[in-house]
């Protein structure tokens, strides 16, 4: 089993998603009293939000890079980061680190087109939504994603930082974002990509119509599979 080391905190809600999961996986794979070999380093989110609200992504990037190469001195094998927004710094925090980083958006992608899907609808952050860093690795590998209009995007991103990253759930919440998800169907949207860590908070298989792809579980079964953690 290799260790992963886990680069969190962004946000802490997410992160604790990220490690029940790979715990649960863990154990219902290998059975007993098997758990992950994992390092976490969990950031304060409040710094690394400030510095996204004043387009320091440069700063943002050189902190990530401090805490991977931190975590590959530690002993880390690989490296996840359990958050879909901060992916887009994901060149400058793997400078100097020799280490393999295990990306979301390909383990999402390989999941859709799994399925024999090629449509998917994104939720997500704005960042995530509108920004080519996601959107450009779903069509490098044969998707055609499908984002939200301008408005859902807005309230998209709003309800994941001032609710979600905090913890934080409201039937108002869910039920606008299970309307977000329609609207994405209605416009042709074959599945729902939980683009954000904590979005799986609000939607699930149970309240969207098409085949749902959480990216925190879909990266947790990813990071097992690269760890070695089999039950062969």
């Amino acid at each position: 089993m290799k260790t992963i080391g886990m680069l969190g905190g962004m946000s802490a809600a997410s992160t604790q998603i990220y490690y029940r999961e790979l715990c649960r996986l863990t154990s219902e794979r290998l059975g007993g009293l098997h758990s992950p070999e994992l390092l976490i380093r969990s950031l304060d989110f409040a710094g690394i939000e400030a510095l996204q609200a004043v387009g320091n992504w440069d700063k943002a990037g050189d902190i990530l890079n401090a805490e991977a190469l931190a975590l590959e001195r530690g002993g880390a094998e690989f490296l996840i980061l359990a958050t879909n927004t901060m992916h887009k710094l994901v060149g400058r925090m793997m400078q100097g680190v020799s280490i393999p980083l295990l990306h979301i958006a390909d383990a999402t992608a390989a999941a859709v087109r799994s399925r024999e899907l090629r449509r998917p609808g994104l939720i997500a952050t704005a960042f995530t939504m509108e920004q080519p860093f996601y959107l450009d690795r779903l069509i490098a590998a044969g998707l055609d994603p499908i984002v939200p209009e301008a408005t859902d995007r807005t309230d998209a991103h709003r309800i994941i930082y001032e609710e979600l990253c905090r913890g934080v759930k409201t039937p108002e919440s869910k039920a606008r974002f299970v309307a977000i998800a329609a609207r994405l169907v209605e416009r042709g949207a074959d599945g729902v990509i939980l683009g954000c860590t904590e979005v799986g908070m609000l939607l699930n298989q149970g309240n969207v119509s098409v085949p749902v792809f959480d990216t925190t579980l879909i990266h947790c079964e990813a990071a097992l599979d690269f760890a070695g953690v089999t039950n062969d």
